[in-house]
């Protein structure tokens, strides 16, 4: 088992005007959020800068992962209002940058594609929209789905990988390793102006080198960006922690995606959505750079 959780994990309760002006604007709305869904430890510093993160499709997946805090329950019926409530959403928060993320939908036939879709297409109307970024689901290895999302003008597409090989039967119910590396580089080699992003939490178990292997394998399918934080367990019926990964160690992580031509966003409180925009930038100037 882990030891107590360490200084460095440990911060003061959020707070603030842009916290409690994003918590009125999504509940007036009938909206939801991963960061508050997830009990995110960013969420203020992101609303700060112009970031949400807004998970649509309803609040319940049709997976059971062991390690994720929200609700595992039959899914809601699908809003068709929703992608219009989120642009009224970014309209009143002027917002730079928003994220859209969603539970796992294995009971629509598309996966939810079509929403995804149809919220970004709100979003970017008239071309004076935020910036946006998707985090998909899988959908089923659907790539038809994958592209309908990739076409519609995403500045990032992310899918996180979310562990080690080893440990995804234990870790991601339903999913599959070479499935999501697949999508990855699949809207990689389609979509080459798509910045392509993807993610990993330490502290399930897994070995040191793995995450390294890991690290080349979204080298290797075109991947820009990769996120590496620390799991924290949600409750003691979620997957335990097997350790607390020091900084250093992420510090080294950062560096070695680097070697690999990853933008890398690692420390122990990173998750998905942490620092985007200034990833995306970096991204976009390595691009710029090899291009010239």
């Amino acid at each position: 088992m882990a030891r107590r959780i360490p200084s460095w994990l440990k911060s003061d309760l959020p707070g603030g005007q842009s916290l409690k002006k994003v918590a009125a604007t999504v509940s007036s709305l009938n909206l939801n959020t991963i960061c508050f869904e997830a009990r995110c430890p960013n969420k203020d510093d992101c609303f700060k800068k112009g970031a949400v993160t807004f998970l649509i499709l309803g609040r319940n997946c049709s997976r059971h992962c062991g390690f994720c805090n929200v609700g595992a329950a039959p899914p809601e019926r699908p809003d068709g209002e929703e992608p219009e409530r989120v642009r009224q959403a970014c309209t009143l928060l002027e917002l730079a940058y928003v994220i859209l993320t969603s539970v796992t939908r294995d009971d629509l036939p598309d996966g939810g594609a079509d929403h995804f879709a149809e919220c970004v297409r709100l979003i970017k109307e008239g071309g004076e929209g935020p910036m946006v970024e998707v985090l998909i689901p899988d959908f089923g290895g659907n790539l038809e789905s994958v592209e309908r999302v990739a076409s519609t003008g995403v500045d990032v597409l992310g899918h996180n990988l979310e562990t080690v090989k080893r440990l995804y039967t234990t870790v991601r119910e339903g999913a599959d390793y070479g499935r999501s590396l697949g999508i990855l580089d699949h809207v990689k080699s389609g979509f080459p102006d798509v910045v392509v992003k993807s993610g990993l939490m330490l502290g399930l178990g897994e070995e040191n080198e793995e995450v390294k292997s890991t690290l080349k394998d979204l080298a290797d399918a075109g991947c820009d960006i990769v996120v590496i934080g620390q799991y924290m367990r949600p409750s003691m019926a979620h997957l335990p922690v097997k350790e607390y990964i020091d900084p250093e160690v992420f510090d080294d992580l950062e560096n070695y995606a680097r070697e690999l031509g990853l933008v890398g966003v690692c420390g122990p409180r990173a998750r998905s959505s942490y620092l985007a925009k200034a990833a995306y930038d970096a991204a976009r100037l390595r691009r710029h750079k090899r291009c010239a």
